[in-house]
């Protein structure tokens, strides 16, 4: 099998594809095996870490999941215990891992909507929900004695998405720079009083924590879902957050700098926008998928086409700074370096019926195997969006990637036409 067709079959597209992005990029960058080298470099990392894992390529699909499985409780075990075993459960077990993921998290300073502008927001568009459930006749009022951060927080698993998307955003027509300022996010643990309220919340999405990016605020829900691999995951998802808001919030500083499309702009990036025009991908221009589309339809046909992830990034980055984290402690620095560099990793198992498995050795779809009990072959789309971004990064380094990402993401794709001068 030749490493187009290797790599074609692991991301699920047409290995003419695979040959014509590399003929693509090859000619605008002037490199060559590119394809070659990343399913080199695919086959030594696994290799090193079943030899690590006491296996070998002949081990079954299951053992090589089971023993990923065993690697990700062992490294929980370890991450508890350097914590001080914090509970969920409770408000003070919240604030040490935030205080611990923030203490790690670098500069936190960011352009973000200013409080009084989002106040305002919810006098013109009261959520009535959380005002019934609280008992508050007015937004005044649930300003007045509730931490607005908090409030901002209840819009997510209270009001929902489709509030927040169909009556919130429309608020955000009339926005400017000027609504927006420089400030430091923060990574918040909630009142108790709101885990009732977030209960259906927390069960659907199978962690506790969210974010609103054009606040600049990430917070904890305190409640357990008492799963192995909880503490792992949920400092993950963590530092994801942390480098997902520094990226947008650098992305609302660049389109501020056109004030008359800013609001257009900006409800487009929240809302998540992913363009879904197959004209671009035939003239060989790759998307820019700013959410996992797997998720909600894993046949979409923008997953088989050459794109770049933002969340794929946000995600080797936090899993960087978790290996970066294990190095300041003697006995971790070991334990945690076997994901460094993972996230785009894996390959084919045999089965007892002859069937080959993909195995993803990427940490975060090992974590939500292990947390949420399920088969291992559903939790693959986190290893396959990052393998894309790896082939770009290949040939324009990640630095590179990622400023195309914040230039032309209001676009939808990287506009390559526009930047052949550069190679």
């Amino acid at each position: 099998m030749t490493s187009e067709e290797k790599i074609a079959k692991i991301l699920r597209a047409d290995k003419d594809t695979i040959m014509d992005l590399e003929s693509r990029l090859g000619k605008i960058t002037g490199k060559t095996g590119v394809i070659d080298e990343i399913r080199a470099q695919n086959d030594s990392a696994v290799e090193n870490r079943l030899e690590q894992m006491k296996l070998t390529r002949k081990s079954s699909a299951k053992k090589v999941f089971e023993a990923l499985i065993k690697k990700i409780r062992k490294d929980d075990r370890s991450l508890s215990m350097l914590m001080g075993s914090p509970d969920f459960t409770c408000k003070s077990g919240c604030d040490v891992v935030a205080k611990f993921v923030t203490s790690v998290a670098g500069d936190m300073t960011g352009f973000f909507l200013k409080k009084e502008k989002f106040i305002e927001f919810l006098h013109k568009t009261p959520p009535k929900k959380v005002l019934m459930m609280l008992g508050y006749s007015s937004v005044d009022e649930l300003i007045e004695k509730e931490d607005w951060r908090e409030v901002a927080a209840s819009l997510r698993f209270v009001e929902g998405g489709e509030w927040i998307n169909d009556v919130l955003l429309p608020s955000y027509e009339s926005l400017s720079p000027a609504d927006f300022e420089r400030r430091k996010f923060e990574i918040i643990s909630l009142n108790p009083k709101w885990e009732n309220l977030a209960k259906n919340f927390v069960e659907k999405k199978y962690h506790n924590i969210s974010h609103l990016k054009e606040l600049g605020i990430i917070f904890i829900i305190p409640t357990s879902l008492n799963l192995l691999g909880e503490l792992m995951r949920t400092v993950g998802l963590l530092l994801h957050y942390v480098n997902e808001i520094k990226f947008y919030s650098n992305i609302f500083l660049h389109i501020g700098g056109r004030p008359v499309d800013f609001s257009r702009n900006l409800m487009s990036l929240l809302r998540g926008d992913v363009v879904d025009d197959k004209k671009l991908s035939n003239q060989g221009e790759w998307l820019i998928v700013q959410r996992y589309l797997a998720k909600d339809d894993e046949n979409d046909w923008r997953l088989f086409v050459p794109h770049v992830n933002p969340e794929a990034m946000h995600w080797e980055k936090a899993e960087s700074m978790l290996v970066e984290l294990g190095k300041k402690y003697d006995d971790l620095g070991h334990e945690f370096s076997f994901w460094k560099e993972m996230n785009w990793v894996g390959d084919y198992f045999g089965t007892n019926t002859g069937v080959d498995v993909l195995v993803s050795f990427n940490l975060i779809d090992t974590s939500m195997a292990l947390v949420q009990e399920k088969e291992m072959i559903k939790y693959l789309y986190h290893h396959q969006e990052a393998l894309w971004n790896k082939i770009f990064s290949s040939y324009f380094g990640e630095e590179k990637m990622e400023e195309m990402m914040r230039e032309d993401i209001e676009f939808g794709y990287i506009k390559l036409s526009d930047k052949l001068t550069q190679y």
